[in-house]
Formats: structure tokens, C-alpha cells, sequence
């Protein structure tokens, strides 16, 4: 067969994609910092080199990226451990499923800001409460994905296994887990965004230190540029953990077939 003649668009390699969409970013923001309605609230780039400097001098930066990035860390390490195992068990056995499944649905469904007022209550201010708003708020969506995962194994895998004297140990270790690792690692990169996106609920609870607490407090105080700055940060910081998770999913699921667009 004769293969088909590249189109310019085809010609462009992925690190040029990067840049036209980095430099239309850019433009897009020079525009928003320009206009009259919008100037306030999208400082351009020079505003924040000038809103890093003040922000170091202060020491409180990398301060707040330690202290997030911990409760982000111990948060969704929790939300993993105890999520495989729930969804695991929801899928292979019903009264499991029909008892936990309307509850997590239902919780799934309040937004993390909800219950932070109860979290609180219940446990005081500081790291706890940070730890465990993320905590719930990762473990539901892993749940849910993991568990979609463990009901699309193919029957006849199992029902083979089956056959040939398999026990429900060896199907979880030997042919369900395996089968489930691209679901696995899907939740896994949910759950990171997730627990990101809660941060700024999370940090609702009495934080001394963190990109939320410090947001909010710049919000009160009416500083933009370093506002903006803090919400930049996590924005990078959810796309570099995202990229650290696919590359670890190429890996690992390189067996699996995806389609080329």
C-alpha cells in the first residue's frame, strides 16, 4: 500500500504543538491584562516575576508548598490504601456492593467544602483535618473508578481461572489485578487531581501554612498578583504530577492498545 502524503499539521512534532499552545496562552493573557474589564484580575508576567520576588523575600513560599504538598501526599495515600481494597470487595461481592455502593454515591456527591465544618468538629484545626477532607474526597473517586474497573474484567478470564482450580486469592493476585491496572492507575491520576482541587477546602480548616491558606489570605487582603501566582503554582504542580503518572502508565500498561488520532 502507498502511504499516505504527511499534512502540515501532521509535520508539526509534539514539542512544537507545546509551543503554540504555550505562546497562544501568553497572548491570551497580554490581552486579558490589557483590557480594562480584566486588567485587575490577570496581572501580566512581569507583575509576577515582580509578586515571586516579594513572596520569597517573605519566606513563606516554599513554606506553603511543603505544607500542602504534605497533607496533599498523606491525604491521597490514605484515599489509595483504603480505596483498592473497598473496591475490590464492592465488585466481587454483592452485600458488599449493595451496603457501601448508595453510601459512597451519596457522599461522592457533597462537595469537600460541606463537611469541613464537621471535620473540624470533630477533630480540631491544623494538619488532621487537611489529611482527612483530602483523604475522603480521593478515596471516593478511586473507589468508584477501581470498582468500574474490577466489573470490566472479562468473564472469560475468570470463568478459564475457574476451571483450571483457581481460588479467590489467586483470581485477585493473578488475573483481576493485572486486568485492573490501567483502572488502577486512571484512579490514581484522578485521585491526584482531586486532591489538589480539595486543597483550598482542606486548608479551610485552620491551616497555618499552605497554597490554599495563603490564597484565601490574599484574597482577604486584596493582593492579585501574588493571588494569581498561588493559583498558577498549583495548576504546574497538578500538571507535573500528571505527567510523572502517565509516564509511569506507559510503562506499566505498555501492553495495551490505544488509539492513535
Amino acid at each position: 500500500m502507498l502511504n499516505k502524503k504527511k499534512s502540515f499539521i501532521d509535520k508539526i512534532p509534539n514539542w512544537g504543538w507545546l509551543c503554540i499552545s504555550l505562546a497562544t496562552a501568553i497572548l491570551l493573557w497580554y490581552f486579558l491584562s490589557v483590557n480594562e474589564r480584566t486588567a485587575r484580575v490577570f496581572p501580566f508576567i512581569d507583575k509576577m516575576v515582580v509578586a515571586f520576588k516579594t513572596v520569597t523575600e517573605r519566606e513563606i513560599l516554599w513554606a506553603d508548598i511543603k505544607s500542602s504538598m504534605i497533607s496533599v501526599l498523606l491525604g491521597f495515600l490514605f484515599g489509595f490504601l483504603s480505596s483498592v481494597p473497598v473496591a475490590f470487595l464492592m465488585a466481587w461481592y454483592r452485600p458488599v456492593r449493595y451496603i457501601l455502593e448508595p453510601w459512597i454515591q451519596f457522599i461522592r456527591n457533597i462537595p469537600p467544602l460541606a463537611y469541613v465544618p464537621l471535620v473540624v468538629i470533630a477533630v480540631g484545626v491544623g494538619r488532621v483535618p487537611q489529611v482527612i477532607v483530602i483523604w475522603i474526597a480521593t478515596f471516593l473517586t478511586m473507589t468508584i473508578t477501581i470498582y468500574q474497573g474490577v466489573r470490566n474484567v472479562d468473564e472469560t478470564l475468570i470463568k478459564a481461572a475457574r476451571v483450571l482450580g483457581a481460588k479467590d486469592s489467586d483470581l485477585f493476585i493473578k488475573v483481576i489485578f493485572p486486568a485492573t491496572t490501567p483502572f488502577i492507575l486512571t484512579a490514581v491520576r484522578l485521585g491526584s487531581s482531586v486532591a489538589l482541587t480539595t486543597l483550598i477546602a482542606a486548608e479551610s480548616t485552620g491551616a497555618f501554612a499552605g497554597l490554599g491558606m495563603r490564597i484565601r489570605s490574599f484574597n482577604n487582603s486584596y493582593e492579585v498578583e501574588p493571588m494569581l501566582l498561588y493559583i498558577i503554582l498549583i495548576g504546574i504542580i497538578g500538571i507535573t504530577i500528571e505527567k510523572i503518572i502517565k509516564f509511569l502508565e506507559k510503562k506499566l500498561t505498555g501492553w495495551q492498545e490505544t488509539r492513535e488520532v
